[in-house]
Formats: C-alpha cells, sequence, structure tokens
C-alpha cells in the first residue's frame, strides 16, 4: 500500500514531464476560472485534439478536475450541451526523499496554539493536538492498519526482535532545531494511532534518535 502510495505521486509529477501537459497544466492552473479544450488548446497553441489527450491525461493522474457546463449561458431547447471543462485540482503532490511531513508537524502545532490560546495548557494542548490529529489519519484511511499508515506517513517501520524501529524521522530538520518540542508531539501522535487502530499490545518508547526517529514500537506477547 505504501509503494502504491508513493507511485501514484511520482505518476502524478512524471505526468508533467511531457512539455505539452505542462504547458497545458500551467495554462490551467493560471485562469481564474475552468477553462475548455477549444481555450486550452488556442491559449498554448496547439490543435485541439492535441489538448483534448493531455488535458485528459492530468485528469486520470488527479492533477486536473472537469466540470460541465453551458458556454452561452442559456438553459433549455437550443441550448446547446453544455460544455467539458477543465480547472486545477486542489491536490497538493509532493515527493521527497526520505519522506518528510513538515505539513503534518505545521497542522498539529497550529492546531495546539488555537487550544493553548483558548486556554489550554501548551503542554496540554500539544498532546491534544497530537491525538486530534491521530483520529484524523485513522479516520481518513479505514481499513489501514498501524504499520501501514506508519509507513504511509513516512516513518519507515522495521521489524526487531521486541517489535519496530522507525527508521525516519518525518520532521527531521524540525526535530534537529526543536527536538524538545517536536519528538514529544512525535510520541504523542504514534502512540494515539497505535490506539485509534486497536494496537493495545504495542508500546510506544523514546529513544535516542541515533538514526531514524525518536520513537520505537514495543510488541507485547498479550495486549495491555
Amino acid at each position: 500500500m505504501a509503494d502504491d502510495h508513493f507511485a501514484r505521486r511520482v505518476t502524478r509529477l512524471g505526468a508533467l514531464a511531457d512539455p505539452i501537459r505542462r504547458a497545458l497544466y500551467r495554462f490551467v492552473a493560471e485562469q481564474p476560472g475552468a477553462v475548455s479544450r477549444d481555450q486550452a488548446a488556442e491559449g498554448i497553441d496547439v490543435p485541439r485534439h492535441t489538448a483534448k489527450f493531455h488535458l485528459d491525461r492530468l485528469v486520470e493522474e488527479g492533477l486536473l478536475v472537469t466540470e460541465f457546463r453551458r458556454l452561452t449561458g442559456r438553459s433549455g431547447p437550443g441550448a446547446g450541451r453544455p460544455a467539458k471543462l477543465y480547472r486545477r485540482s486542489r491536490k497538493e503532490v509532493t515527493v521527497s526523499l526520505p519522506s518528510r511531513r513538515y505539513d503534518l508537524a505545521g497542522q498539529v502545532l497550529a492546531d495546539a496554539v488555537e487550544r493553548s490560546l483558548e486556554g489550554t495548557p501548551m503542554a496540554a494542548a500539544l498532546a491534544d493536538a497530537a491525538a486530534n490529529a491521530a483520529r484524523v489519519v485513522v479516520e481518513a484511511e479505514p481499513g489501514s492498519g498501524l504499520l501501514e499508515l506508519l509507513e504511509q506517513y513516512g516513518y519507515e517501520p522495521r521489524p526487531t526482535d521486541e517489535g519496530f524501529r522507525l527508521g525516519n524521522c518525518p520532521y527531521d530538520r524540525l526535530a534537529a532545531d526543536h527536538r524538545g518540542l517536536i519528538c514529544p508531539l512525535n510520541r504523542d501522535f504514534v502512540g494515539c494511532v497505535a490506539r485509534e487502530t486497536g494496537r493495545d499490545d504495542v508500546r510506544v518508547e523514546a529513544v535516542e534518535p541515533v538514526t531514524g526517529c525518536c520513537v520505537r514500537l514495543t510488541v507485547s506477547s498479550s495486549p495491555a
């Protein structure tokens, strides 16, 4: 599943390697509203059938989305068929090696600051924000297990005799400068993901992050 997720992101970026496709994507993205095939073809000076082929490929890769609307502004008999229009997708596609999730850290920190401004002590606000982020992550991927989610979010879990070590820190640069803030937040998040996925047999332990993550997962022989 994690390999499939990575492959989808890389494929989307690869779709922009073609210069015509890249030009079409940029043209559509720069417009204030959705555009037709004719408008896109004229915008980058290519034949309509060429624009159609590449626009539909961009839709298949999730970089563009479509809608249907009559361009005449009229309705009823004689108004003509709705035209297929294209606009940029709201999906964000990034690839980094190794995987980093500064977006997730930013969401948790922003949530914690809002909770703190409402009166919650900062330590509790960070723990609550991490728990909320874990619930959102689990709910967004119904049926996914703990290790699958950790792989998807860049932790690179690897089996050990006691359980699992996490081979990568998704927040590496943040943790390097703010270890006392990011590492506890990270442990809270991983621990909550374990609980939300029903892994009561997993204990989250802090380790010195010489390489990889500051968290180790120990699996007990029976649920705690």
